[in-house]
């Protein structure tokens, strides 16, 4: 076995006053409760990269560090271990209900230079002083604490809040010891940033890569997405502006930057972007008279904007017709930064952009760590390419300190250790340079940047590091008027020096373009200044912060909504934390309610659904139970969680709605749940009572009148179309869409518009309605969409099928097309799979089986995954064999659905049964399959869904006809006459072609 020397972090941790346990348990149930605590433990290690080496008594040791080194093995170490309180908390609640018992836990932590075992055989036990100190900080623990040694401090003081002890006299140490409980870990302590100006040294191959990627996409004038990854520090950005600037004369470059925090600002580069092109008038400068500019010019400013927010397929369109137009002279190259913190949506739009740019030469070049390869694995193989940077060698290293040396001289021992230290990174080259050039003893350089920066900002004079903390409130980029804001009893005169002096330091620098803006040199820098800010402090800065920004342009018109929220939620929380919830606190965490919330809302109406769920949960965390809006909260949180997949936590929050609005007599809330309870359970429980449905629409539609609710009204209106519908009464259902539509528009939302507009095409197209009428109601709907290209493509797909029935088929198959389009921009399966649905009914119509055959299976196959919909899609592929002749696999794939189907939906059932009984015949079991038809026919017959009552008839002649009973062809010309009086020419001729080829 191959050992090694390495510097590893060590854990123990233990059970607190375990003997007590021992004597209160039988052994039997004390092994079930150690069992129960070291699975808990060890899973929470090893979910943080730390290998479980033994248990040692009731105690538990884990290294960082072995098989497999990471930069942050102290960082892990420590937020195990601070899991790992949260982890036993929940186990205990399960130990006292079953046993009875509760346990405590202590633990220790240290780092230090061990020899271990590489791993082969399952030999990775480490020996060294580091081992033993962890175990001695465990023992000199109190119960909940989490002793570090120092070198364990250096590595993680700046992610971690930490509060001193007196020095301990560990067992076996001569020394006193210096130790320190972490109280809480603090996230995003490992990102730093470049300094732009340094030469490039040792990427002149990367840099190639780049440039061929920009090649590739002026000469193919198409668009190509690269990706640099690489770790913090690295020079990323450095390479990226070297590219930037060797294409200033030719290329037209925008960058935008993703946000470490304010989660949900899923488009804030491209709010970057548009302010770079003149925001309003420079992006319609730009589209110039181009056709759909003024839509794509709406719907970009709506993504960054407040108001007209489009939905996030089609925000994905416009950008890339933006960028096209950007190109279509001179290449284009968009740098987006830090796509590691970005948002799905926003990685989504990149890749849409890459797949879908026509005709225009654009490199989409992004920056990341590695980070975001643990989240997309096939980014940088399936989006484009990209690199991946290495660190610099020891020969590049001391050539970039050869430079840096000209502003910050360093000694040859100096240069060495930095050297040694660095390990290859850049920024940990210039940012150690600039700590010894102040004065810092070489001895004192910290191992990792976290503590080089802390050190740097502990040697501060006070007023600097004043300044220094309130610009980490305001964030990685602020204004001095904003430190004014912050500072407001300080001497402005000493603001303004500390902000130079600190702009020396290299620890600030100016913003190019913009009066009396800074910039944090790097995040990492950013955090550490603010982790040194007492908490009270904290929240009265943010507070300060949050009132600046929305009194100013930086919050006019909830343009910025979730950093003025995040503010006032910070403000809350931090006072939270140390337990000052008075008046003023909740009317704080009222504040951020409001605008996380109104946040969260646009979101969600532009179908950014992750987002909206972010915002919104905390929205919902900060309105107490007096908090008026807290119910609409609990309402659009429910429907975004449903749209996300999150079933569960949707139906429970809609439960809690409920109680709620059932506890304090809010009856609107109540039959707002209400009804989307019976909506989602009429999506996935098919039998649900329609009966019952419509009658607490009819209630809600009573209720919300009362209160003059237009949506509310809309929504009741259109859940009972939906009950009449699965009634099988069409014309009622119709003239309750037209009423939900109505109300609709009163209200002013877009969303559920195009969802009443959708109902009600389906109810003309079912129902008793003429298609020459449902046409013409179609296209009056169309003619008042205003630009609702959601409402537009629902039309147009019902549109297609009611011309295809009128034997337009050509016509038919291009409004089609056109709501495919529409479908894809928007990134809406389910519809794209229904247009699939309505383009198989059309073939079939114009009588190519083979050709309905091939749309059904496609559509059928974007159903995969999502259960209860591949079952009823399966009768329509049925229907096409069945045309075919292909008697025996369609009988195979009706018997796969009977279940699903017969207990389904009206249509669904009757459908099944049109099939079944044909089928049957075929097999020779006449009697069987007449008797399934008849009993469809006698549901049907109390139906007005003419085309669907023909369709029945129309498979009893066909029953018939197998049989031989001589009244086959006086039911065929009943099919007929349904059919002609909906208006179904298609349909009809087909029957009529049946009814020649049964006589003859």
């Amino acid at each position: 076995m191959a050992v090694s020397r390495r510097t590893v972090t060590v854990l123990f941790a233990d059970v607190a006053d375990s003997t007590p346990l021992g004597e209160r348990l039988d052994p039997e149930s004390l092994r079930r409760v150690m069992t129960r605590f070291f699975e808990c433990v060890s899973g929470v290690l090893e979910r943080h990269g730390g290998t479980v080496e033994k248990f040692i008594g009731d105690a538990v040791m884990a290294v960082f560090g072995i098989p497999e080194l990471h930069e942050d093995d102290a960082l892990r170490a420590v937020r195990a271990a601070a899991e790992l309180r949260g982890a036993l908390a929940v186990l205990n609640d399960e130990l006292e209900r079953d046993l009875g018992v509760r346990l405590g836990i202590r633990v220790g932590v240290n780092t230090g230079e061990v020899v271990a075992g590489d791993g082969t055989g399952g030999q990775m036990l480490a020996t060294g002083d580091a081992v033993n100190a962890a175990k001695r900080l465990e023992e000199s623990a109190r119960t909940g604490e989490i002793l570090l040694g120092e070198p364990t401090r250096r590595l993680v003081e700046n992610a971690v809040v930490l509060e001193p002890r007196e020095n301990l006299t560990l067992k076996g140490k001569s020394e006193p010891h210096a130790a320190w409980n972490a109280l809480a870990v603090i996230e995003g302590a490992s990102a730093y940033a470049r300094r732009l100006d340094a030469p490039l040294i040792g990427r002149e191959a990367d840099l190639k890569q780049l440039r061929a990627a920009y090649d590739d996409a002026v000469t193919t004038r198409s668009c190509r997405l690269f990706t640099v990854v690489g770790p913090a520090g690295i020079g990323k950005s450095r390479l990226s502006a070297e590219l930037c600037a060797s294409l200033r004369d030719e290329a037209t470059t925008l960058t935008g930057r993703c946000l470490a925090y304010g989660d949900g600002i899923t488009f804030w580069p491209l709010v970057e972007i548009v302010s770079a092109l003149g925001s309003d008038e420079g992006v319609r400068e730009v589209l110039g008279d181009v056709e759909d500019a003024e839509l794509v010019a709406t719907r970009v400013l709506g993504a960054v904007g407040a108001n007209q927010a489009a939905p996030g397929g089609e925000t994905f369109w416009a950008v890339r017709r933006l960028f096209e137009e950007l190109a279509r002279d001179r290449p284009l190259v968009v740098l987006v930064e830090d796509i590691h913190w970005a948002e799905p949506t926003l990685l989504d739009l990149l890749e849409y952009v890459a797949g879908w740019t026509h005709d225009a030469p654009v490199l989409l070049l992004c920056l990341a760590r590695p980070d975001l390869l643990d989240t997309r694995p096939g980014w940088l193989t399936q989006t484009g390419g990209g690199v991946v940077l290495d660190p610099l060698t020891d020969e590049q290293s001391r050539r970039l300190l050869d430079e840096i040396a000209q502003e910050w001289p360093l000694d040859g021992a100096a240069r060495k250790h930095i050297t040694e230290a660095a390990e290859g990174n850049p920024l940990y080259l210039e940012q150690m340079a600039a700590m010894l050039a102040e004065g810092g003893p070489t001895h004192a350089i910290p191992p990792t940047i976290q503590a080089l920066i802390a050190a740097r900002l502990d040697r501060l004079p006070a007023e600097e590091r004043a300044v220094l903390e309130s610009a980490a409130v305001a964030g990685k980029h602020f204004v001095r008027s904003a430190l004014r804001k912050l500072l407001a009893e300080t001497d402005q005169t000493t603001v303004d020096a500390s902000l130079l002096s600190l702009a020396r330091k290299d620890l600030l620098a100016a913003r190019p373009g913009r009066e009396d803006a800074y910039r944090f040199r790097h995040v990492l820098i950013r955090d550490a200044a603010y982790a040194g800010i007492p908490k009270e402090l904290r929240a009265r800065l943010h507070e300060r912060f949050a009132d600046w920004a929305a009194n100013t342009g930086a919050g006019r018109a909830g343009d910025l909504d979730e950093i003025v929220g995040y503010h006032f939620e910070q403000a809350f929380r931090y006072r939270e934390q140390l337990g000052v919830l008075d008046d003023d606190a909740r009317e704080v965490a009222h504040r951020a309610a409001e605008l996380l919330g109104a946040a969260g809302q646009r979101a969600f109406a532009r179908d950014d659904a992750p987002a909206a769920v972010n915002l919104l949960d905390r929205a919902l965390a900060l309105a107490t139970e007096g908090y008026p809006a807290r119910l609409e909260l609990m309402r659009q949180l429910s429907s975004a969680l449903w749209s996300v997949g999150e079933v569960a936590r949707a139906e429970t929050l809609l439960n809690g709605l409920l109680d709620a609005a059932t506890a304090t007599g809010n009856r609107r809330y109540e039959l707002y749940g209400a009804l989307q309870q019976s909506a989602w359970r009429s999506a996935h429980e098919p039998a649900t009572d329609s009966a019952e449905a419509a009658e607490l629409a009819q209630e809600a539609i009573r209720v919300f009148e009362e209160f003059g609710d237009d949506l509310g009204l809309a929504q009741a209106w259109r859940h009972l179309g939906s009950a009449l519908g699965a009634q099988g009464r069409y014309a009622a259902s119709v003239e309750a869409c037209e009423r939900a539509l109505h109300h609709a528009r009163r209200a002013a939302t877009g969303r559920e518009e195009s969802r009443g507009a959708d109902l009600l095409c389906m109810s003309l197209l079912h129902g008793p309605t003429p298609v020459d009428a449902a046409i013409e109601r179609a296209q009056k709907l169309l003619r008042s969409a205003d630009n609702n290209r959601l409402l537009e493509a629902n039309v147009l797909a019902a549109l297609a099928e009611l011309k295809a029935m009128r034997t337009e088929f050509d016509e038919a198959r291009e409004l089609l097309m056109a709501a495919h389009r529409t479908y894809e921009i928007l990134g809406l399966r389910l519809a794209r799979a229904g247009v699939m649905q309505v383009a198989g009914t059309i073939e079939l119509l114009a009588g190519d089986a083979v050709a309905a055959e091939h749309v059904f299976r496609e559509g059928y196959e974007l159903l995969v995954g999502i259960a209860g919909w591949q079952g009823p899609y399966g009768l329509r592929i049925a229907e096409a064999l069945y045309r075919q002749e292909r008697y025996a696999e369609a009988a195979e794939l009706v018997g796969a659905v009977e279940g699903e189907t017969v207990s389904g939906e009206l249509e669904d059932r009757v459908f099944w049964a049109t099939l079944e009984g044909p089928l049957l015949a075929r097999d020779g079991r006449t009697a069987s399959g007449e008797q399934v038809v008849r009993e469809a026919l006698t549901v049907v017959e109390s139906t007005d869904a003419l085309n669907l009552h023909a369709l029945v008839l129309s498979s009893l002649a066909e029953v018939q006809q197998v049989s031989g009973d001589d009244g086959a062809a006086e039911t065929q010309r009943r099919a007929i006459s349904l059919f002609r009086r909906k208006g179904n020419i298609a349909a009809a001729d087909r029957a009529a072609a049946l009814l020649t080829a049964a006589i003859q």
